[in-house]
């Protein structure tokens, strides 16, 4: 999927409005997870070489379309100045006469607009709201790929207003994403965990076909467990997901895919950190207790798999990785997608959770790419085009 981005030509003495993804952790005032804000450095520092004026606009959090400084992005330009070294303006509205102000004396500094989400028109895809946006810029960049799947009136209505263009972050994103759906190199495996099959059900579906083998972990295992007849215990459980595990199941074996699931689990009586754990078999998760990780056989069967692959995808935790107790599982994963990449395998973490594990162990910058969306990848790999993209997709003939 070729994109259309901007060459230096297209924005030099340009005033552009760049949408970027700066939802990120605040604490007390203070920037917790700056990851995001870095991920869109090559694009802000690509436009200020060629001289561009370039202000931002983001959203955080859910403020509901009203003004909360709680969900205020003055603190995020305190911490993109900071990591720059740059003179950052913060704008304390993103339409309006504050932006006519700050556009009129802008000099060499980046200016930051407050929340977009702070009007309700945004979530509409209001094309009126997306006109007052891009009424004091030249050009729009759209480099938020985490917020591509909303069609909202700054990730989308603003392209047919002004001349826009991709950013650099998008493009890396589509190349790579793009290389795993549409050209997987063979053998192509699939890691899935996380609580719900139903996050995954449309992964599942479109990549199907492609991949050599399905490795599935995490609560959704428990799912499939069901189908199968197994008794699980308090393990979660989508009810009305069952079927579909159960066809998933039959349609692998029909297809020749190797779908495997854990042989073994670490289950606990509660979901708690400190909570006594013993390690099981499928088939044999008491009463009352939970599975809450992979045990070390199962590490080694998906481990033994990863590493001789040549294309891996992985969505989802395997299991309950924010608690030490239940860590070991992810962290085997994340060490394996390591090794891979050294011996050569393309390795594609699918944001969100798979993302924060992966940057938990201190892995994110030995595989080959760890997308910033978690909904924007899952729909991706759903096979979707997303909103925010589609205006820059070149149509080949």
């Amino acid at each position: 999927m070729k994109l259309k981005t901007f060459l230096p030509g297209d924005v030099t003495g340009k005033k552009v409005l760049v949408r970027v993804d700066f939802n990120v952790p605040v604490s007390e005032g203070k920037v917790a997870d700056s990851t995001r804000i870095c991920a869109h450095l090559p694009t802000l520092r690509a436009l200020k070489a060629a001289g561009a004026k370039v202000a931002l606009v983001s959203h955080l959090g859910r403020p509901k379309g009203k003004r909360d400084l709680k969900y205020s992005l003055e603190p995020v330009g305190a911490e993109l100045s900071k990591i720059t070294g740059w003179n950052v303006r913060f704008v304390p509205e993103c339409i309006g006469t504050e932006v006519e102000r700050a556009v009129s004396e802008w000099g060499n500094e980046v200016l930051l607009l407050e929340n977009v989400r702070f009007h309700p028109e945004e979530e509409k895809n209001d094309r009126e709201f997306a006109e007052k946006l891009a009424e004091n810029f030249d050009i729009f960049v759209m480099d938020a790929f985490s917020a591509a799947h909303r069609a909202h009136s700054s990730t989308r209505a603003v392209a047919d207003v002004i001349p826009s263009f991709a950013g650099l972050l998008i493009a890396k994103e589509t190349d790579m994403l793009g290389a795993v759906r549409d050209d997987p190199k063979k053998p192509f495996v699939l890691i899935l965990g996380g609580s719900k099959v139903s996050d995954k059900i449309a992964v599942i579906e479109n990549l199907m076909k492609k991949v050599d083998t399905i490795l599935i972990g995490g609560g959704m295992a428990f799912t499939f467990f069901k189908a199968m007849g197994l008794e699980i215990g308090t393990s979660l459980c989508e009810a009305d997901k069952i079927d579909f595990a159960r066809k998933m199941l039959t349609e692998a074996e029909k297809i020749g895919v190797k779908l495997l699931l854990p042989s073994d689990v670490l289950a606990a009586d509660e979901f708690k950190a400190d909570s006594p754990c013993s390690l099981v078999t499928p088939d044999a998760i008491p009463n009352g207790k939970m599975g809450l990780d992979i045990g070390p056989e199962t590490i080694k069967a998906f481990t033994d798999v990863i590493l001789s692959s040549r294309t891996i995808l992985w969505n989802g935790p395997m299991g309950v990785f924010e608690m030490p107790a239940f860590s070991k599982g992810t962290e085997a994963i994340a060490q394996a997608m390591s090794k891979a990449t050294e011996m050569g395998a393309f390795t594609v973490v699918g944001g969100g959770d798979s993302a924060a594990a992966i940057a938990q162990f201190g892995y994110e910058d030995q595989v080959s790419h760890v997308s910033t969306g978690g909904g924007a990848s899952l729909e991706f790999f759903e096979g979707k085009i997303l909103p925010g993209i589609e205006p820059y997709i070149i149509k080949e003939h």
